[in-house]
């Protein structure tokens, strides 16, 4: 990743660097529910037209998933505007991300589209009174469609364009989060280690002492798929790992009790944060 020179940017909103999606596949019709250290987020599975008859899609789960929807939220910013063309621009990012749209990957792109279409939000907090709210959307206004035409060699397999819900983009404006396109490519196949790198890129910037995080509240956050906490240890050290490796200036000690970040510079420096709406 060092040795990358792009300077692509991309985005996320600050409630996905709090919680996060499942890593895989939910049971059909299961929702989903996640905490985080402020905030907790419940997924909905949801129901879109196909050939004329309704079809359920489940919660969207993977790299796959976190690869599409960084895609949507970094052309939302970088436009300015909920409406984000797809087509071959959507195609060029998921390989730039090594992901090539053919062959079985492009039934796994396509279903995961389908989920995060039809699937709803809510996101859970308390406000500055320790009083509870919450906000209930969905992702995308209509849904991302394949195109009837879709052709892994042309590029064209999407629809022209996808609408965010007023509410999303809202939401990604008023609290951005960048992060670096090269890091994301490097461990674009490990889900937990895309989560980890996020939060950290949240977390530690704004950090103004040391902060431990215990291994329960971390298992709460990104350990799904591990029931016990003796399963989940070794698996967030190899994310923790591979996070680490994307984003060297950042400063994490794994300890007996969990992990104690420390202030660290962000991973896009904030004079580059501005090129993000011109690139």
């Amino acid at each position: 990743m060092l040795e990358d020179t792009s300077t692509g940017l991309a985005v996320t909103y600050s409630g996905f660097c709090l919680t996060a999606l499942p890593h895989r596949k939910l049971a059909d019709g299961e929702k989903w529910v996640r905490e985080g250290a402020r905030v907790s987020l419940l997924v909905e599975p949801g129901e879109l037209p196909v050939r004329g008859k309704l079809t359920r899609f489940g919660v969207p789960y993977g790299s796959r998933a976190r690869l599409i929807l960084l895609y949507l939220q970094t052309q939302a910013i970088r436009q300015d505007s909920p409406v984000v063309e797809l087509g071959r621009s959507m195609n060029d990012w998921l390989a730039r991300m090594d992901i090539p749209v053919g062959g079985k990957t492009y039934a796994d792109v396509r279903h995961q589209a389908s989920c995060i279409s039809a699937c709803h939000l809510t996101f859970f907090w308390q406000d500055d009174r320790g009083a509870d709210a919450w906000r209930k959307d969905s992702i995308v206004t209509g849904g991302i469609h394949l195109s009837a035409a879709g052709n892994p060699d042309q590029g064209n397999l999407w629809d022209d364009q996808v609408e965010l819900s007023q509410t999303f983009f809202r939401e990604l404006k008023r609290h951005p989060v960048p992060v670096h396109e090269a890091a994301i490519k490097a461990i674009s196949g490990k889900s937990m280690a895309l989560d980890v790198y996020i939060w950290l890129a949240y977390r530690l910037h704004v950090l103004t002492k040391a902060t431990p995080i215990t291994w329960a509240a971390l298992h709460a956050q990104f350990g799904a798929g591990y029931k016990h906490l003796f399963q989940f240890k070794p698996g967030f050290r190899q994310a923790l790992d591979l996070a680490l490796a994307v984003y060297p200036d950042a400063l994490v000690d794994v300890q007996d009790e969990g992990v104690l970040l420390h202030p660290s510079r962000p991973p896009i420096p904030e004079r580059d944060i501005g090129r993000i709406a011109g690139q």
